[in-house]
């Protein structure tokens, strides 16, 4: 099975890499309210189940992927 981690920064937290796209882009004309820049991680897992499957996938990103003190995350199966 086929799995996307998309990890983004918290809302309340300053995203300076998102700011300084958001106003890269603004000051090359292009119209945009706000960029926010985070990660995103594809795992193939061998499990039969998918909910062991996603159970795993999700110990593995608070394991190593994120930091929850500044970011959430959430998981997709991308093979359905």
């Amino acid at each position: 099975m086929k799995w996307g981690v998309k990890i983004m920064p918290r809302d309340a937290l300053l995203d300076s890499q998102g700011r300084a796209v958001e106003n890269l882009l603004k000051e090359n004309h292009f119209q945009l309210e706000q960029c926010r820049v985070g990660r995103y991680v594809e795992i193939s897992t061998t499990q039969a189940s998918e909910d062991k499957a996603r159970e795993e996938i999700q110990k593995m990103t608070q394991f190593v992927l994120y930091n929850p003190l500044i970011e959430i995350f959430s998981i997709e199966r991308l093979d359905k």
